[in-house]
């Protein structure tokens, strides 16, 4: 894949949700701003020293974990350093995209620009060279518990020193031959350059940073697919109108989006006094679900300008450190998971709404009168099941206890099995979107409703893959379908050009990536 557009320095500063797309999609030349890499210097001094003046550091010139109090000869250092990386190569399963772990590199990378690493500046350099060659580490992805992704960091770190496995040119091959193939050679690990290779939760934080984005998407698709039913349920306005006047500032601001996307379409008002919840608090339901994403989005991108390593160098010294556990960003993500339920839950009960008819005297089902079927009814079960497989990602799993290497590792984050709870929300959002607009789809084609703005967009998009619902037909393959295509970017840069929510489509980076 050949790079274009502006190239992204890093420096040690926070990246960007912009950054971390062209980066993952390998839309950037990555390079190391000049003053970070003397700040990497001279924290590579600081370290130097230390061990000139035999003094004890952690993981450099002594083991790790349990085996901390064991100090290595200056001619055992090489061995140690190589065997270090390698005994963490022990993830499984299937294995992260490659975007994934092209952001997990930059990460790492942009972390020892703080100047607080004390790795050195050849090991920034063998990292920016392998993703100038595109020489991707194979990194499985079961093997973290969000202390420092170990043993996943682990999979990148013997890479470089020619072990484990990388994709290179669109193949999956042995590491050696894979650096052989982009002419790069195996990297030698200096003291303390190995476990900066692996201490880390870079990965984690990439992971991170892809669910967050993908899931803003994914309520953004949403929040037209509500709207597009609360068209063909004959919703009223009012509420839209109301939450300007007492909401917070971003109900307010989802709520002037769903009334200006209600125009050009004057659809009747079949409400008497008020509506159910589902429709009347959408603003609310909405808002509080993007509020969560942005709130955990920034602790996310704080993350990557700030070091989580064990040691650090600081005020010219090396120092022993606790900054390896990711709690802030898991927490927060942990709570964006809850607001996805919330969604979950609001599309849910607008989809029973719909399937239970009555409202501009719809159908039960949504059966055309006189037709011989059984309509929308089943398919209603799944929605209730999507709704529930998003809600059983909600349970807390942060606090639970784990305890390791001898009683020294006791707190745990389970940043990447969080992040995995978070991307099969993601999946479920995604399919259930896709169902409520199919039946408001069909709920408009029965009432003979002639959609326009960004309700129009969405039955367009329907129909392009399901027509009308007259007799009873297998749905399964027009659910997917549907769903791909609510999915597909060419919706999200359709919906973001008729209509922007500039602050959110800013900051999540939506759409195509340039």
């Amino acid at each position: 894949m050949t790079m274009r557009g502006a190239p992204i320095t890093l420096s040690g500063k926070p990246l960007s949700f912009a950054d971390i797309a062209r980066i993952g999609a390998r839309k950037a030349r990555l390079v190391a701003d000049a003053d970070a890499l003397v700040r990497v210097a001279q924290a590579r001094g600081v370290v130097e020293d230390a061990i000139a003046h035999h003094q004890p550091v952690y993981g450099s010139t002594t083991g790790v974990g349990a085996m901390k109090d064991i100090e290595w000869t200056d001619d055992q250092l090489d061995a140690f350093n190589m065997g270090l990386v390698r005994a963490h190569h022990f993830g499984t399963g299937d294995a992260f995209s490659s975007e994934i772990v092209r952001i997990a590199m930059a990460i790492r990378v942009n972390m020892a620009l703080t100047g607080r690493v004390g790795c050195t500046t050849d090991l920034v350099d063998a990292y920016l060279a392998l993703l100038s060659a595109d020489v991707v580490p194979v990194v499985r992805r079961t093997g973290s518990i969000g202390c420092a992704d170990i043993g996943l960091m682990g999979q990148i770190g013997a890479v470089l020193t020619g072990a484990g496995e990388a994709m290179f040119d669109g193949r999956r091959q042995p590491a050696g031959d894979a650096l052989a193939a982009a002419g790069l050679k195996a990297f030698r690990l200096a003291p303390r350059d190995s476990l900066a290779s692996i201490s880390t939760n870079a990965v984690g934080y990439a992971a991170a940073a892809n669910a967050i984005r993908d899931a803003a998407g994914a309520v953004r698709v949403m929040l037209a697919t509500g709207l597009t039913t609360a068209g063909a349920l004959g919703a009223s306005r009012d509420p839209w109108k109301a939450v300007a006047h007492v909401g917070t500032e971003r109900e307010a601001g989802i709520g002037a989006w769903l009334y200006f996307n209600a125009k050009g379409w004057d659809w009747p008002n079949a409400t008497h006094i008020q509506d159910p919840l589902s429709l009347r608090m959408m603003s609310q339901v909405f808002a509080t679900g993007f509020e969560t994403l942005v709130a955990a989005g920034k602790i996310l991108l704080a993350a990557t300008g700030r070091t989580d390593d064990n040691p650090v160098v600081a005020g010219g010294q090396v120092l022993t450190s606790g900054g390896s556990l990711p709690l802030d960003v898991t927490v927060f993500l942990q709570t964006a998971q809850l607001g996805l339920a919330h969604i979950a839950r609001n599309s849910f009960n607008r989809c029973v709404l719909l399937g239970n008819g009555g409202r501009r005297d719809l159908p039960v089902n949504l059966v055309k009168p006189g037709a011989i079927a059984t309509g929308f009814g089943p398919i209603i079960k799944l929605a209730g099941e999507l709704f529930a497989r998003v809600l059983t990602m909600t349970n807390p799993i942060s606090a639970n206890s784990m305890v390791v290497a001898d009683g020294l590792e006791d707190e745990a984050a389970f940043l990447p099995l969080v992040v995995e709870r978070l991307e099969r929300q993601v999946l479920a959002l995604r399919r259930l979107a896709a169902l409520e607009a199919m039946l408001a789809a069909q709920a408009m084609d029965i009432s003979g409703d002639t959609p326009g703005n960004v309700p129009a967009i969405i039955y367009r998009l329907v129909r392009q893959h399901a027509d009308t619902y007259w007799q009873d037909r297998p749905l399964s393959a027009e659910v997917e379908a549907v769903e791909q295509a609510l999915a597909a970017d060419a919706l999200m840069n359709e919906l973001i050009s008729h209509s922007t929510i500039m602050e959110l489509d800013e900051f999540f980076a939506l759409g195509p990536v340039a």
